[in-house]
């Protein structure tokens, strides 16, 4: 079934093939971390089942709640059906505690509460690193009208309202996330709509408690543990169960008595 499928696209984390209804886009997501730019690489057993499960139950719990997405159903453990979306070559991030670059920008200890939640907008390109743009860069070069920037910041708050409540019912603090937006045309209606993934790999999540990371972030600074926390993550939103493994175990070769 896969060799025959039409891929469109493959990126870093997630390959998008052409899905069985026009309109529509299947999302694989894979196993490979990467970091800093593509820099830093590897490949962790498990992971894509994971953020594929999270993201499916996130993005679930959003349109429940009236917040449009791509987000159709998920096919399989590691895949997802999704409505085809024009993305808009922004990367949003919404900060409630100084963590990551922005610590290191502004010389905050990280860890830092800050003053009111903070959204951020970076131009989605690989080979520029990614630069931080304002909304003057947005609407000047047309990569987003002002009123799609409007709806992206209203859609932003809302996101990170519910999610925010979300993980703190389940003992984990979000110290931030990234999350990208598209165009959905319907008929002769076009409207912006959450698009990606929502996943370890795109948020910070810190236990209330101990400050333990829970996210990326065990990948990028060497930790170790990622699958683990990222389990973790699972068991708490109640997606998989105590003992359940992400994926299954693979085949192993047993001695016959002969």
């Amino acid at each position: 079934m896969t060799s025959r499928r039409t891929r469109i696209y493959e990126g870093k984390a997630k390959i998008l093939y052409e899905g069985p209804e026009p309109g529509t886009v299947i999302v694989h997501f894979k196993d490979d971390a990467t970091a800093f730019d593509a820099q830093k690489k590897a490949v962790i057993e498990g992971k894509g089942v994971l953020n594929q499960r999270i993201s499916e139950y996130i993005f679930s719990r959003l349109n429940e709640v009236g917040i449009p997405t791509h987000f159709m159903r998920s096919l399989n453990l590691r895949e997802q059906l999704v409505r085809e979306v024009e993305i808009i070559p922004l990367e949003v991030i919404v900060r409630n505690v100084a963590a990551g670059s922005l610590a290191k920008r502004l010389g905050l200890e990280e860890g830092t509460s800050l003053p009111r939640s903070i959204i951020e907008f970076c131009y989605k390109n690989d080979a520029l690193h990614d630069p931080m743009v304002s909304e003057e860069h947005i609407t000047a070069f047309g990569w987003a009208a002002p009123q799609e920037i409007d709806d992206i910041m209203h859609m932003s708050i809302r996101i990170n309202d519910f999610l925010t409540g979300l993980f703190l019912g389940i003992g984990i603090k979000l110290i931030d996330f990234k999350i990208e937006f598209g165009r959905l045309y319907e008929n002769d209606m076009m409207r912006i709509v959450l698009a990606d993934e929502i996943s370890p790999d795109s948020c910070r999540l810190w236990d209330t408690k101990t400050n333990d990371k829970m996210d990326k972030d065990r990948f990028r600074r060497d930790m170790g543990g990622l699958v683990e926390a990222y389990q973790e993550v699972a068991k708490r939103l109640g997606i998989i169960s105590e003992n359940e493994k992400p994926e299954r175990a693979k085949p192993k070769l047993v001695k016959s008595d002969t």
